[in-house]
């Protein structure tokens, strides 16, 4: 039997997630704070014995002008995923969610690998549409990532399986004089502006200064802001998470100027470290494109992480309930047509900047 978290129960819930494997910060109450322009809902499922033994954290966005809404759930549910009865229950909760809030679809991304065929028989059987993931970044999280085992490593273990290359660039960064240091949010300022040069550099559209506040606000101790330096100049930074037995590498920029310190291999290594001393099992490159040909432009993302010796992980992909199936095919085109005129924008301003 499901049931939906109340604040009563929110600490359980929190403790719940936190503590288990599947367990992901996107499936955390303190995330919903970051994503304020959406509502939280989370449900959940008891054993026996009165534990809870499956949690689904939900997002509900409500469609502007119309009475309904979308509810998202990233990375859910946190469960053992071979457990079909509780993948029930917590299906029978969504829709619960759904009917109360006037839902027209709800999609969720496991964090489920591709090869976990048994889970995806499951939920197509709770009748969820399923689209794998695609090779580039078209889904709302990255169906691929690098992922990194550090569970009862040293660090001596962890650069012993470093690429040889990797492990040079390391070193290199150390003897130019780059410097990496924990800061707070008065470096927030410098590395908005660094993100938007790298934003530009690259090709893609970047978050405000203020989100990242909220999200070193809403976290706390488990979001970290790691500067790089080169003679006392913010050259890169990054931002990083630790959530359960994971730390995660969420956000990254680095200027125009000093690429060739290479100060983003040293950025790396202090958040593996992190997830080091913090006993973790997993450190989360987060993602990569799944096209891995040299001549794919994002070929040097997939390069660059790959060095570092973690997996090279593609996830399940996109589950989908319609709940309004006229609703969502309006919603579809709309959504269409508006990501077609934002991608046109996108590569107008580069060749702008290019020409600048």
């Amino acid at each position: 039997m499901f049931e939906i978290i109340t604040n009563d129960t929110l600490q359980e819930y929190e403790a719940f997630v936190r503590a288990h494997p599947k367990g992901h910060f996107l499936q955390s109450h303190d995330w919903a704070a970051v994503k304020g322009s959406w509502k939280w809902e989370a449900v959940a499922v008891r054993s026996s014995e009165g534990k809870i033994c499956g949690a689904l954290s939900v997002l509900i966005r409500k469609l502007p002008a119309l009475p309904y809404t979308f509810m998202y759930s990233a990375r859910g549910p946190v469960c053992d995923i071979n457990d079909r009865e509780t993948l029930a229950e917590l299906e029978k909760g969504a829709a619960a969610l759904a009917k109360k809030h006037k839902a027209y679809a709800f999609t969720l991304d496991p964090d489920v690998l591709s090869s976990e065929t048994g889970f995806i028989d499951s939920m197509k059987s709770l009748g969820f549409e399923h689209k794998p993931g695609s090779k580039d970044f078209d889904g709302i999280q990255p169906n691929y990532v690098f992922r990194l085992n550090v569970q009862d490593k040293t660090e001596e273990d962890i650069l012993a399986a470093f690429h040889s290359k990797t492990r040079y660039n390391l070193r290199l960064s150390e003897r130019k004089g780059v410097t990496v240091r924990l800061c707070g949010k008065d470096m927030l300022a410098d590395f908005s502006r660094i993100m938007l040069e790298t934003g530009n550099r690259d090709g893609f559209i970047t978050r405000p200064q203020s989100y990242f506040e909220t999200m070193m606000d809403a976290l706390g101790e488990d979001c970290r802001l790691y500067m790089a330096f080169l003679e006392d100049k913010p050259i890169a930074g990054t931002l990083a998470i630790h959530y359960g037995n994971k730390v995660w590498y969420l956000y990254g920029a680095s200027s125009n100027e000093h690429r060739n310190v290479m100060p983003n291999y040293l950025l790396q290594w202090r958040m593996i470290q992190w997830a080091i001393e913090t006993k973790c099992d997993i450190y989360d490159f987060r993602g990569v494109s799944g096209d891995i040909s040299p001549d794919n432009p994002l070929y040097g993302l997939y390069n660059f992480k790959k060095g570092f010796g973690g997996d090279f992980c593609e996830f399940c992909g996109e589950f989908t309930k319609i709940y309004k199936k006229s609703v969502n095919f309006y919603v579809n085109s709309m959504l269409g047509t508006m990501r077609t005129v934002r991608r046109k924008l996108v590569l107008f301003k580069n060749k702008l900047l290019k020409k600048a």
